[in-house]
């Protein structure tokens, strides 16, 4: 653990990217409505981002994206705007709608390969022109991380989400609060850092890569993707319809506990069959901690006979984006299945066998 007393970069110069959100909300003086903030201006409206020292230039989306809009183009655009502008800032700050967030941080992660410079995703659970709003606090402190040195090197050269004094590597995270400022959870991975009184880094959680390599972009994307969420009772018709997709390449299976799902041999022979057509099935568990181990059960392993494959302790958000970008860049099913099996940049933790 390091703490943030010797790592304040005076000069440090970071690029706000507001793709818009609760916190780019302001109240209009005349009418008293909520609207887009004009992140131009951002000093004149935020005065103790002056006190931070930083040289803090802004990119706003014009027009700015709720969220629930947010997707593969807008990741792209994002991807372009730090490609773009790499060289020029030490970090990047990304201000995003909370309810897409874990997706797009997700996808962040795989689209900017080699990323050595902090990008960190962050927001609010109520607008910024609000007195209580929490947006204030989370936008600091995810500047400070995004600046944050050690020797010179970044603390944090990695994707992820800073909210409510605690930084999460991206593509492990998931919204689970719609109402608390304690919107965002990392199950199965360790906090990155603590915002309280200092900023204490646990360095031996955050990516580093071994080699250093210049950066690398991709945007190739495919949609043919879907989750298919298992419950008591589903019909064999809904199963059949989503497995027969057409143009379908890969689905997120969300199976009970580590892995379970039903044993009839309807169900099973729809997988093997789909499975045979070449379409990759991803198994994930829908509880909110752990992790699938499918040779755990015998309905664990009636799957892997199928040709499902383990997602292991891949959040939904994070399986999604990667079949996404794996088959974008026109992989071969069982390229992708090879792929999934392993931790591109820390997205799952593959047990040791």
């Amino acid at each position: 653990m390091i703490g943030n007393a010797n790592t304040k970069q005076e000069k440090a110069s970071i690029l706000l990217i507001y793709t818009g959100g609760t916190i780019g909300m302001i109240e209009n003086p005349e009418t008293g409505a909520l609207e887009s903030f004009n992140f131009q201006h951002l000093k004149d409206n935020m005065p103790e981002l002056k006190k931070l020292g930083y040289a803090v230039s802004a990119y706003q989306f014009d027009p700015p994206i709720d969220s629930a809009e947010m997707g593969p183009e807008g990741w792209q655009k994002i991807v372009e705007i730090i490609a773009g502008n790499y060289p020029l800032y030490d970090g990047f700050v990304v201000l995003h709608g909370t309810d897409t967030m874990s997706y797009t941080a997700s996808a962040l992660s795989f689209m900017l390969e080699n990323l050595s410079k902090p990008v960190i995703l962050t927001g609010s659970q109520l607008p910024i022109g609000v007195l209580r709003t929490d947006g204030k606090e989370n936008l600091i402190t995810a500047i400070e991380i995004a600046a944050a040195k050690e020797n010179g090197m970044p603390i944090v050269p990695e994707v992820c989400i800073f909210f409510e004094s605690t930084l999460l590597r991206g593509n492990r995270t998931r919204k689970i609060n719609a109402d608390n400022f304690n919107a965002f959870r990392s199950y199965n991975y360790p906090p990155l850092a603590y915002a309280g009184v200092h900023i204490k880094y646990d360095t031996t959680q955050i990516y580093h890569p071994i080699l250093r390599k210049p950066l690398k972009v991709h945007y190739l994307l495919d949609r043919s993707i879907a989750i298919l969420k298992l419950f008591p009772g589903m019909s064999p018709q809904v199963i059949e319809n989503i497995l027969n997709t057409p143009g379908l390449k890969g689905i997120v299976m969300e199976t009970f506990g580590s892995g379970n799902a039903p044993k009839e041999e309807w169900f099973l022979n729809m997988l093997k069959e789909a499975v045979g057509r070449g379409l990759v099935i991803v198994d994930v568990t829908q509880c909110v901690a752990g992790s699938v181990e499918m040779d755990r059960y015998e309905t664990g392993k009636k799957l892997l006979e199928a040709g499902v494959i383990s997602g292991y302790d891949s959040t939904t958000e994070s399986a999604v984006t990667k079949l996404m970008f794996l088959f974008g860049h026109g992989l071969t099913p069982a390229e992708v299945k090879e792929h999934m099996n392993c931790s591109l940049i820390g997205e799952i933790t593959i047990p040791d066998k």
